[in-house]
């Protein structure tokens, strides 16, 4: 096991978490599927979990504020600095949540790409974010899927300063500074059918397989069944409120 002890590099998936009406519930469902256990960090922050993997923060579980409808759904959030919202804006984005502090952790933002993907930013303070990657229940991947790649590429890569590297034979790109990667850009087609432009977060997990025997046994679904890449077996899983997210079994893990 490792555990990451400094932050991540700019622009760099940093946090992932579950905004869901029914919090009980989803801290059963990702129990059995990931082994989390939880930490409620209090009423001051709305009984806000961290999920933990092996006592390490892995990603996040909360509840909406009480006025509003937002379906469950999961955020990711990107390592950010001072001034982002302003660039988001000049760049064609717009800011559906203005900077907030978050005690003494840190600030976050949530903002819309140009072509009205939401994403989150987080600027670390004495909470870096995710501390487990790579491994059985921490951050793996992200990806925005789009109905316009090419705006995507140039949003995010001038605001975090990364160029785009297209994949042979797919219509999708690859976000990196020099030779690091960062996240993916997904074109959207036909076959997406009428899903809007949104990103995807992965979880790494120990095997897909019995991962998705997992997700049925504790009453969620499966958004796509198992496929072979060369970056691992991924699939796609959806809990029980409806909250969609990604698993991948790397291949150091086979």
């Amino acid at each position: 096991m490792t555990t990451r002890t400094t932050p991540r590099a700019y622009g760099a998936l940093t946090w992932m978490d579950l905004s869901t009406t029914d919090l009980e519930g989803a801290k059963r469902f990702y129990q059995q599927v990931f082994g989390w256990e939880y930490l409620d960090i209090g009423e001051q922050f709305g009984h806000y979990h961290y999920a933990l993997a092996h006592g390490r923060a892995a990603a996040g579980i909360g509840q909406p504020p009480p006025d509003t409808s937002m379906p469950p759904v999961w955020t990711i959030y990107l390592a950010s600095v001072e001034g982002d919202v302003e660039r988001v804006r000049a760049l064609g984005g717009q800011v559906v949540l203005e900077p907030m502090a978050v005690g003494d952790a840190g600030k976050m933002a949530v903002c819309a790409d140009p072509t009205g993907a939401l994403f989150g930013l987080w600027q670390p303070a004495s909470f870096i974010g995710a501390v487990v990657e790579g491994e059985h229940g921490g951050l793996a991947w992200s990806e925005v899927n789009t109905r316009d790649a090419a705006a995507a590429c140039d949003f995010y890569g001038k605001l975090f300063g990364l160029t785009p590297h297209k994949l042979e034979g797919q219509e999708y790109f690859m976000m990196q500074r020099g030779a690091e990667m960062f996240f993916g850009v997904m074109q959207m087609d036909e076959q997406w059918g009428d899903l809007p432009p949104h990103w995807m977060g992965y979880f790494a997990i120990d095997n897909t397989d019995a991962a998705l025997e997992r997700v049925l046994a504790a009453g969620g679904s499966i958004g796509a069944p198992a496929f072979d890449t060369p970056y691992g077996r991924i699939a796609v899983l959806v809990d029980p409120s409806g909250a969609t997210v990604s698993v991948v079994q790397l291949p150091t893990q086979e």
